[in-house]
């Protein structure tokens, strides 16, 4: 039993089982046992890796999407350039090196990081050495500005760790998926609220009548911090590009996953040792960002959206100039956009003020 299991146990035998989006919120946030408050999580020495630790090629190219956006916004004096969840930094330093190309654009920025893990801060600001970067614990205080600035807000894989509520379809209709605790066998275990709680109201229409034993997913929380986002660019104008694993369109289906040295791991075990995740519902977060006047564009593939803005010929300057990695820069390119890697499984969501035209999206891809 893990410090955080225990904490968890003794907080179910007070009060009673707890959503599933309380225990991951737990498992991954808790301040002092955590998964991200204080562990490593990237690399080998780490749970997974991410697009950006696997070629450079991944942040430069959102690099010039954002020179392009930055251009389109008129170059502004000021512009608010803030990541979600940095990881190393490897993404901002890569995007940082081909931002180089509009000196602008570098002048005009103000890179401001959202990251509450004190290890990875570190790390990024290795990655960052030099550059007048700021860290925030949350969007909210990140995003506010002394003077009248756009923004850019990019999120790599950050929306998939944010908690999730599950639902169950019972014989007696749907009910919240709750997490109890058997103190005989000293684990946590699934059960179905006896009641509805009001997170049922969560299901569309058209997911109602789905079979018994169906699960659905709904993220509370990334709904609220996308309408914060697309709020932002609203009044201040700017865009943001979402990155993550998901499905286009709210759908049943049970995607918690935890994760521990690159291997599937048990959700419910050792919680603050695992990271947990769930796919991302990227109708849900078009249809919150919409509700706020901001455009969202796709979303569209990693593989479509990295082809557009040109990886192959990025690749192929890249073999060219150092032929002694051509092959392992080769091998980062499919890793990147294989249909059976990391291609179709990740996609691009561009939520935007809506006189910018976002590259890498089709300008038809709107709702």
């Amino acid at each position: 039993m893990t410090p955080l299991g225990a904490r968890l146990a003794q907080r179910i035998a007070q009060s009673g089982p707890i959503t599933v989006a309380d225990f991951m919120a737990a498992a991954l946030s808790d301040p002092e046992f955590g998964y991200y408050a204080h562990r490593m999580p990237l690399g080998s020495e780490g749970d997974f890796v991410t697009a950006p630790e696997i070629s450079q090629m991944f942040g430069e190219l959102i690099g010039l999407w954002c020179v392009d956006l930055f251009e389109q916004l008129g170059s502004p004096a000021a512009l608010r350039l803030i990541e979600l969840g940095p990881g190393r930094g490897t993404l901002m330093a890569d995007l940082w090196r081909a931002a180089a190309i509009c000196p602008a654009f570098q002048k005009a920025a103000r890179i401001r990081l959202v990251e509450i893990n004190p290890t990875l801060r570190e790390l990024q600001k290795a990655a960052l050495d030099g550059l007048a970067a700021e860290w925030r614990a949350s969007f909210a205080e990140a995003a506010p500005s002394e003077q009248d600035s756009p923004l850019i807000v990019i999120a790599n894989e950050f929306f998939d760790a944010l908690p999730v509520h599950q639902l169950e379809k019972t014989a007696c209709g749907w009910r919240e998926r709750m997490v109890g605790f058997d103190p005989g066998r000293q684990a946590f275990f699934f059960a179905a609220a006896p009641e509805p709680t009001p997170v049922c109201a969560e299901i569309p229409p058209s997911l109602r009548d789905a079979p018994s034993g169906s699960i659905f997913e709904t993220g509370l929380e990334a709904r609220a911090l996308i309408k914060q986002i697309a709020a932002e660019i609203g009044a201040s104008k700017g865009a943001a590009l979402i990155i993550d694993y998901g499905h286009g369109e709210s759908a049943i289906g049970d995607t918690l996953q935890a994760v521990r040295g690159h291997r599937y791991h048990d959700v419910l075990a050792d919680p603050g040792l695992a990271d947990i995740t769930a796919h991302v519902d990227f109708a849900t977060l078009i249809r919150a960002a919409a509700a706020k006047g901001v455009r969202c564009r796709g979303p569209v593939t990693q593989a479509e959206f990295l082809r557009r803005l040109g990886i192959a010929q990025r690749a192929g300057r890249l073999s060219q100039t150092r032929p002694e990695r051509a092959e392992e820069i080769s091998i980062a390119l499919h890793r990147l956009i294989d249909g059976d890697k990391m291609g179709t499984l990740f996609k691009m969501l561009a939520v935007a003020e809506r006189s910018l035209i976002p590259v890498g999206f089709d300008p038809a891809l709107e709702e």
